[in-house]
């Protein structure tokens, strides 16, 4: 019963089903080891296990009277995006440190409905903001690799707690990179979906045409017991498809990995472009071993050609602060969340309780979104961005024809040390391999490869348009003939 927190959640869900251990006895022994590690992570904002345990025992008793869903009583956490009824959403935000949502976003009602049970809400960057989780108003979180590093963003609590063992899975969101670059820092395993494949009601808004939720977890498998119950087309999302969801959990299942060739037939795409300057050097080896691992398991790597990252990079950072610009001039102080003591009009109230509430990282992209916005500037800046973004679509496109997945590292680097004074720039150059696969809406996961300089290095994997369950496959084949998923930092291994 000490090592509950090492089992996959596949392997929690036999155990219930057999009755090896009851939800109860889950949810008490997360919290035990979230009370006892997690001022090492500061990976919570929200601790909600009274509410925990009495799902959990209503699992139980679900259980025993015949509920047969295979996930009942499964624990797990939200990123603090996701607003929840009757807990604090909080967006990592001053400007919501008191908003209590009304209201479950719909990836939190389906998966309660599949049975899950939640023990809080995940720290996270301000408003998913950032690339180190050092911009959330309630502390940095810590890498538990090394705890004086950062964790990635801004999922970067959903990616710690996966990794410290404090749930088995967790929900993020990914705008850019908020997921994968967290997973390849905390070496865990996460997957964004396709634009569209998850409802976003409910999920506090950064860059509408961007955000999309998605799951960590320690394998590809974990992710796929998350994932699955949050697909699916909700009507009060209008970006939403309407399209048959996938069984993303019994595709893996069925899918074959003891086969010499595994892989055969498979063509994985890689570019020259994902290769270049500012990616490290022991960051590479890792990638490139563990694509000759992918070779040596039957795919075939061919070479793609890919929009210059450089180009994807100066895109995305004209389009998402424009869509942050739009969204975020809501928090006002006058409806819900902060505002400023005794001011002297209403312009002082809108001035005072902005720049107050909000820090300077979602400022920085407010400031820069709107000038993109601004009269002058719209044609020359926006406009032409919608434009290349178009043409970035098309690259993707083209690319496809010559593979089936493309492959290139998460990030150009390993975790770096919290607190280092690096300037914004140099920041967002962390999500250089990320933002295309957002501004294409494409899906993607990464998965631990291994190891630089002791820390975790991730590989990228690609695909099409609504093909989460071929890379969801490919990673759990990658994953059942290599170890690396199940290495663990030293606080995973405590208690």
């Amino acid at each position: 019963m000490t090592q509950l927190h090492h089992l996959s959640v596949h392997e929690l869900a036999q155990g219930l089903k057999d009755k090896t251990f009851s939800s109860s006895d889950l949810v008490k022994h997360f919290a035990n080891r979230i009370d006892s590690l997690d001022a090492k992570t500061n990976s919570f904002i929200t601790k909600d296990f009274d509410n925990a345990l009495k799902h959990a025992e209503l699992a139980d008793k679900l259980r025993h009277n015949g509920d047969t869903r295979v996930l009942l009583g499964v624990p797990m956490a939200h990123k603090d995006n996701l607003c929840t009824k009757g807990t604090l959403t909080t967006a990592g935000s001053k400007m919501l440190h008191n908003f209590v949502s009304p209201y479950d976003a719909t990836v939190v009602e389906n998966i309660a409905n599949a049975g899950f049970v939640s023990l809080g809400k995940l720290n996270m960057d301000e408003f998913a903001m950032g690339s180190d989780n050092e911009s959330s108003h309630f502390g940095a979180v810590h890498n538990p690799w090394d705890l004086d590093r950062v964790p990635g963003g801004s999922s970067g609590g959903s990616a710690a707690a996966v990794a410290s063992g404090f749930v088995p899975v967790a929900t993020g969101s990914d705008t850019g990179g908020s997921i994968r670059q967290p997973a390849s820092f905390c070496g865990v395993t996460g997957i964004k979906p396709t634009y569209g494949r998850v409802s976003r009601y409910g999920m506090i808004a950064y860059a509408s045409s961007l955000d999309q939720a998605g799951t960590f977890g320690k394998s590809a498998l974990d992710c796929a017991y998350l994932l699955e119950p949050m697909t699916g087309y909700d009507a009060k999302d209008a970006t939403s498809i309407n399209r048959p969801t996938d069984s993303l959990v019994a595709d893996i299942l069925a899918t074959a990995t003891d086969s010499d060739k595994p892989l055969a037939g498979k063509k994985i795409g890689v570019a020259k472009a994902y290769f270049g300057a500012g990616l490290d050097g022991e960051v590479e080896q890792s990638i490139r071993a563990a694509l000759a691992q992918y070779e040596a398991l039957g795919a075939e790597i061919v070479e793609v050609d890919i929009t210059d990252p450089a180009i994807t990079l100066a895109t995305y950072y004209l389009l998402a602060p424009a869509e942050a610009s739009s969204n975020l001039s809501r928090y006002d102080g006058v409806r819900f969340g902060y505002r400023c003591e005794n001011p002297k009009d209403l312009a002082d109230l809108y001035t005072r309780s902005r720049s107050e509430g909000f820090g300077a990282e979602v400022q920085r992209r407010i400031i820069m979104g709107t000038y993109a916005l601004s009269a002058g500037y719209f044609d020359a800046y926006y406009i032409k961005a919608q434009k290349v973004r178009r043409l970035i679509v098309e690259d993707f496109n083209k690319a496809f024809e010559k593979c089936d997945i493309i492959a290139s590292p998460t990030a150009p680097t390993t975790a770096y040390k919290l607190g280092e004074s690096l300037d914004p720039a140099t920041i967002y150059l962390g999500d250089v391999y990320t933002i295309g696969v957002n501004l294409a809406g494409l899906p993607a996961l990464s998965h631990p490869v291994g190891t630089a300089n002791g820390l975790p290095v991730g590989l990228q994997l690609i695909g099409k348009h609504w093909a989460e369950s071929e890379l969801l496959q490919t990673a759990h084949i990658y994953q059942a003939n290599t170890q690396f998923h199940k290495e663990l930092p030293s606080i995973a291994k405590l208690g």
